[in-house]
């Protein structure tokens, strides 16, 4: 591994960014590990769906203070979809950033979950609040159950997959599968009773 890539751990970890709870929190997640024994804990502020403030606080080893550092950098300015898009990357993506030991990736992992943790948490929150005509599935994206609906009925789609595919539904932080995997039984079961 490169000296420049040990130089920037060691300053994520000398000089960490977005240590603390943000002011103002929206939504937070949690996280630890049996296996190191790390406690995590990430909470943002979300305001028209783009975050505005990112912090943590963590009881682990100081890759894992690097990479929380790193992470909640790199999403402050990004919307709610595109932080859980770049979360689920960040484990392969900081291996260009940092120097990881074999046997230390689960490090960059657990912040990565603690993050979707908290967009979860947020997007279950958009949807409890919700008060458009159509019941709203996936708050990443802003996709109605109807609209779902409409492109498995029109397109046939039969997985979580297709359907993110079509519409971007279930394309962020993942929370909305089980009721994209409800819609999809329930049309389902539709079609398998009129065709008897």
């Amino acid at each position: 591994m490169m000296s420049s890539d040990i130089a920037n751990t060691t300053e994520f970890f000398l000089h960490p960014r977005n240590v603390g709870e943000v002011v103002n929190v929206t939504s937070r997640g949690q996280t630890g590990s049996v296996e190191c024994g790390s406690v995590l804990r990430i909470t943002l502020q979300i305001e028209n769906q783009k975050i505005t403030d990112a912090k943590f606080k963590v009881a682990g080893c100081s890759l894992l203070v690097a990479a929380c550092s790193l992470l909640t950098e790199k999403v402050k300015g990004k919307s709610a979809a595109d932080a859980a898009l770049y979360a689920r990357a960040f484990p392969g993506a900081v291996e260009g950033e940092f120097c990881i030991s074999p046997g230390r990736e689960h490090c960059t992992i657990l912040a990565s979950q603690c993050l979707l943790s908290a967009i979860q948490n947020y997007s279950d929150s958009v949807r409890a609040e919700w008060a458009g005509d159509d019941v709203l599935i996936c708050s990443c994206f802003g996709v109605s159950e109807k609209a779902i609906e409409d492109e498995v009925q029109s397109r046939g789609l039969t997985t979580i997959s297709d359907v993110t595919d079509a519409c971007s539904a279930g394309g962020g932080c993942r929370s909305c599968y089980p009721l994209i995997q409800d819609i999809l039984d329930s049309l389902s079961n539709e079609v398998s009773t009129v065709t008897r």
